[in-house]
């Protein structure tokens, strides 16, 4: 061989050398993330999602991909949504935003470690063995956002002590619903509040359902936790305001977009935690040892201007209790 063909030879495989090494290396783990929400409502919960993953050391585009779907509050979706993600595969599967989302996620894969976000008991549905053990490829964050409907009742008939009537606003779609009526019922009698329920499944049927609950002379509302209400979060803000109808609501979020009064779980948080157990999992961590964490931290929030808007004053009794009041 000639001294300057073996100089090419040398020199061709040296720059195919850094080309081999990076086809060798392995592509980054994929999280998939499916929700019963939409992206534009959700971009502040999704970044604090992210963020958790950093504190993680994962970081998206460079060690670890995510991928999302989004169901836009249509729960039947879901299901394709999931199938499409196993398929992808993923390394794990967060599914949030409700049962719909969680169920979903449970009949695409029992391999697959799921990671969820619910309102609902998950012993209770089966989903889990128990709390500290849930076995299984499922584990994640029992939210508690529907159990918290006579809680939200019991506040909203503190701050309108005089109305007669109080609206509820459910939507038939969501299966927890079904519950949520019938908590809501039984603490409307305990406190001896009537109340009239609407339904609404669609953004059409919102207006319709505000016409009804005014036609029925409510003087307040309660917004059912919903992941589909919070997609349609400021046209159900702004019938709110129209028909002048005070209304609390289950998220900071509402009365951060100018709703009257929330009280709920801090969700941002939530999200921090599914990050962190989505790291945990990537790193080794076997699901089936992870227990179901619970909501721990609350957030009562009141916004005074849209009150002034009402012409409706805040108790100083309860107002001292808000975590939060915008002024």
């Amino acid at each position: 061989m000639k001294r300057r063909d073996f100089i090419t030879l040398i020199g061709g495989a040296a720059a195919a050398w850094p080309l081999a090494a990076r086809a060798q290396q392995p592509a980054p783990p994929v999280i998939g993330f499916m929700s019963s929400r939409s992206a534009d409502d959700s971009a502040y919960l999704i970044e604090a999602f992210r963020q958790s993953l950093r504190e993680a050391g994962l970081v998206e585009g460079q060690n670890v991909a995510i991928e999302f779907r989004w169901a836009g509050g249509q729960y039947d979706r879901l299901p394709a949504l999931a199938a499409e993600l196993v398929r992808r595969p993923v390394s794990v599967l967060i599914a949030v935003g409700g049962d719909p989302a969680v169920f979903a996620a449970k009949a695409a894969t029992s391999t697959i470690p799921v990671v969820f976000g619910m309102g609902s008991d998950p012993v209770k549905l089966g989903l889990v063995a128990s709390l500290n053990r849930p076995g299984g490829n499922i584990t994640g964050i029992a939210i508690w956002t529907d159990q918290l409907e006579p809680k939200r009742l019991g506040l909203l008939h503190e701050l309108m002590p005089k109305a007669k009537m109080i609206g509820v606003l459910l939507n038939p779609n969501f299966a927890p619903a079904v519950r949520a009526s019938q908590e809501i019922r039984k603490a409307a009698e305990t406190i001896g509040q009537q109340i009239t329920i609407a339904n609404a499944a669609t953004p059409t049927e919102l207006d319709a359902a505000f016409a009804r609950l005014v036609a029925q002379r409510a003087e307040a509302l309660l917004v059912g936790a919903d992941p589909f209400f919070d997609t349609q979060r400021n046209q159900i803000i702004a019938l709110a305001a129209q028909y002048r109808m005070p209304a609390f609501y289950q998220f900071r979020e509402y009365a951060v977009a100018g709703g009257l009064i929330s009280y709920g779980i801090d969700l941002a948080d939530a999200y921090r935690q599914y990050g962190a157990y989505a790291a945990r999992i990537l790193k080794g961590a076997n699901p089936a040892d992870l227990p179901v964490m619970q909501s721990v931290k609350f957030e009562f929030v009141i916004n005074l201007k849209a009150a002034k808007a009402l012409g409706l004053e805040i108790l100083p009794t309860l107002s001292a209790r808000a975590d939060e009041v915008i002024e």
